[in-house]
Formats: structure tokens, C-alpha cells, sequence
């Protein structure tokens, strides 16, 4: 078994960054990083069905990742829980209108990171 987190960002170093805070291992399984850089990629890893959570960068373009999160809250039944990055505080308002679980400031705190990280995917997994 292994938990499975697509990171979605245009910044490859962000998604590099994220990928390191995360590490190997998550609550003794193996973790596996996806990370995509466009909004049709994150679509295609959902349809798989197998993501256990999706870390969002609020500032990647064309496609934010509050958009993105609200989209797939929209469209997707059964959702994986969202942490959105978030560059400034002040952002905090419009990521609860995008119906995430959790948000991060910029820059990434590792350790805290995968911790927020652990929290979505294994309460999210007790609840199932």
C-alpha cells in the first residue's frame, strides 16, 4: 500500500520543494508524488481514482489552484481532500471559498507540510 499526492504547480521548483517535504514514507506506506504542472494533467490523475490527496499552488497559471479546487469539488464525487499553497495571508478568505481542506503558507515548512499532509490523509481515510 502507498499514499498517493498529485502536486500540481507551473514552478518546477515547488513541486521539487513539496516533493522533499513530503519524504518517502507517510504513516509507515510508501508515498508516491505525482507532480503535474496543468490543469488537464491534475483532471487525468483524478480519473484514475487512486489519489489520496492534491497539494495546489494558489499562484500557478493559467489555472490557480483555488480555481482548480473549486473545479474539482464541482465535478468530482468523491474527492480527495486539497491543501492549496498559499502565498499571502490574506489569501486565506478566497481558499475557503474553494472548498479546501487545509492551506500552507509560501515559503514550504517541510515539517510542517507533511504533518498537515498525514492529518488529510489519514483522517479522510478513517472516515471512509
Amino acid at each position: 500500500m502507498q499514499v498517493v499526492v498529485v502536486v500540481y504547480s507551473d514552478d518546477p521548483a515547488v513541486r521539487a520543494d513539496v516533493n522533499r517535504a513530503l519524504g518517502k514514507t507517510m504513516g509507515g506506506l510508501d508515498v508516491e508524488v505525482r507532480e503535474v504542472a496543468t490543469q488537464a494533467a491534475v483532471l487525468a490523475q483524478l480519473d484514475k481514482k487512486d489519489i489520496d490527496c492534491c497539494i495546489f499552488d494558489a499562484e500557478a497559471t493559467p489555472s490557480g489552484g483555488m480555481g482548480l479546487s473549486k473545479q474539482i469539488r464541482d465535478e468530482y464525487p468523491e474527492c480527495p481532500p486539497v491543501l492549496l499553497l498559499i502565498a499571502r495571508s490574506s489569501d486565506s478568505w478566497l481558499a475557503t471559498w474553494s472548498r479546501a481542506e487545509a492551506i500552507h503558507p509560501m515559503p514550504i515548512d517541510p515539517f510542517t507540510l507533511a504533518k498537515q499532509v498525514e492529518d488529510l490523509v489519514f483522517i479522510d481515510d478513517e472516515a471512509a
